[in-house]
């Protein structure tokens, strides 16, 4: 038998019925679904140190357990000394097992290490049933070595679902775990 994440089975076991229940689908399929989730991290000091890249490319990389790319920028700006090509930043995208196993890591190990952490604010919604997560510092996952850390940064999270609505994705990131703060 094949390993399935924890989180894959409460979705098909639990989420899909609670959600087919509160918004009253007819049809298995019209259930929203977690599709994938980026990390993305932006390094502006990169224009001046190569290095940083490298570091933020494999912070990302512990932390998903998937190799990041580096990102490259799309035009010149001169007041940043920026040029077209240059190395700025890191992404990974993760999907399928890697995706509910990491959302899983997240929930219950990184977010309550947070500081002072009272749950995540529900205004990130983009309209399209997207959710975007912004994290402060990276060391709240336990795979960064906190002594092996050059700089503290934060890092983009997007969790990319099929919900037509805000609601809809709300409620399919409630039924997965994510702890929203209550209004």
């Amino acid at each position: 038998m094949a390993y399935i994440p924890r989180l894959k089975e409460e979705y098909k076991s639990r989420v899909i019925s609670a959600l087919k229940e509160e918004f009253g689908y007819t049809n298995v399929m019209q259930v929203p679904k977690l599709e994938k989730i980026v990390l993305s991290r932006g390094v502006g000091a990169a224009v001046s140190d190569k290095k940083l890249i490298d570091y933020a490319v494999d912070e990302l990389t512990k932390i998903t357990g998937q190799k990041a790319v580096s990102t490259i920028s799309k035009k010149d700006v001169a007041s940043f000394k920026l040029r077209k090509g240059m190395p700025i930043g890191a992404k990974v995208t993760l999907r399928g097992e890697r995706m509910y196993e990491f959302l899983d890591r997240l929930i219950t190990s990184a977010l309550p290490r947070v500081r002072d952490f009272g749950g995540i604010k529900a205004t990130g919604f983009d309209g399209r049933g997207n959710y975007n997560l912004g994290v402060l510092e990276q060391i709240i996952f336990p795979e960064i070595d906190i002594d092996k850390v050059n700089k503290i940064s934060g890092m983009d999270i997007t969790f990319v679902t099929t919900a037509q609505t805000d609601k809809e994705a709300k409620s399919l990131l409630t039924e997965l775990g994510l702890p929203f703060k209550k209004n």
